[in-house]
């Protein structure tokens, strides 16, 4: 692979050489401007906006503009004289956990290779990131420019890796791009979103490939060939706005778990998850919401009725205290009566 900059890493008083190699390369689908009728190639010239003459490459230089738009020359070897300490050098700031940089932040990414004689303390510094769990942030000027950087491990091999990272300022905010209106989201609609989440499965990286890039390159082989390109059947027009929300999501877990080949009594049921239990497919959601309202009249309805039975009962035993109370009352009163009458009947005896 081509080196693209040579300098070295500063690890404290630690130099390291090395050597950028880009990691990544451009698969994408590029065309070339043709004139329709002979197939001749459209290309830009660079002119002069003062003379109208076409300029060649060796008398194209650089020029800053400045606030009050004059442009001031530099050459290159003016860059190359700036006075950085990053100018052939990785130097590290210091250290932080990988997980810890927000992905927006990354650029570009590269491999670093140890120069000449720069085998041991490469390894070093490899091993003693690994072995942390951290990255070491870095800044470097490179193409022009000076660059935060991410200097890390990568798993499983053993080769360092540097990801060119944006500065701060560069991410522009996100205000004002979150929904506004007041959303709920229903705890059975996350479970059924967990459910698709869970149904979809991970994805294995290794095995997604570009499938445009490859339609072009079938329909170029076949016009080249002189044959009819393939042509795909009419796909239903998608997007939209999504009217019923759960039922949606219950038809992309039956439609995922379809593409897997799984049937539908594999596993727990899209209504079972959804929590309505009764309402399957589309408008199950809502069928299950007005059985559940139904249930709940029928338990309050007999809530209503046992606390009226309870009532009654209450009213009765009352009633049956009161009774009982009275004839105990009439049983004393009699019983003391008699009492009176024969103590009355023994004095007169007696006299």
């Amino acid at each position: 692979m081509r080196t693209i900059w040579k300098g070295s890493i500063s690890f404290g008083l630690v130099t390291i050489p090395i050597k950028v190699v880009s990691a990544t390369e451009n698969h994408s689908v590029s065309f070339r401007q043709v004139h329709t009728v002979d197939e001749g190639r459209i290309r830009y010239r660079k002119v002069c906006e003062l003379d109208g003459e076409e300029v060649s490459g060796d008398q194209i230089g650089k020029a800053y503009q400045t606030a009050d738009g004059s442009l001031v020359q530099l050459s290159d070897d003016d860059l190359t004289a700036l006075p950085l300490p990053t100018a052939r050098t990785v130097e590290i700031l210091g250290f932080v956990p990988v997980s810890d940089i927000d992905p927006y932040q990354l650029d570009r990414s590269y491999y670093l290779a140890p120069d000449t004689g720069a085998a041991k303390p490469y390894v070093l510094l490899r091993e003693a990131l690994r072995r942390s769990g951290q990255g070491a942030i870095a800044k470097l000027a490179m193409r022009g420019r000076e660059t935060l950087a991410l200097v890390r491990t990568r798993e499983d091999e053993d080769v360092l890796g540097m990801h060119t990272l944006l500065w701060p300022d560069e991410i522009r905010p996100a205000e004002g791009l979150a929904p506004t209106e007041q959303v709920t989201v229903r705890d059975a609609e996350l479970d059924m979103a967990d459910t698709l989440m869970d149904t979809l499965g991970a994805v294995d990286m290794s095995e997604l490939h570009d499938e445009y890039r490859a339609a072009v390159e079938t329909l170029v082989n076949a016009k080249l060939e002189g044959i009819e390109p393939p042509r795909p059947g009419e796909e239903a027009a998608g997007g939209g706005r999504v009217v019923d929300l759960m039922a949606a999501l219950e038809d992309s877990v039956r439609s995922a778990r379809e593409s897997r080949g799984e049937s539908a009594g594999e596993g727990a049921t899209v209504t079972d998850i959804s929590g309505g239990g009764r309402g399957g497919g589309r408008g199950g959601a809502k069928r299950g919401a007005a059985e559940e309202e139904e249930d709940g009249k029928g338990a309050a309805k007999k809530s209503t009725a046992k606390k009226s039975t309870a009532k009654k009962s209450a009213a009765k035993k009352s009633t049956a205290k009161k009774s009982a109370t009275k004839k105990s009352a009439g049983k004393k009163a009699t019983a003391k009566k008699s009492t009176a009458k024969k103590s009355a009947s023994s004095r007169r005896r007696a006299s």
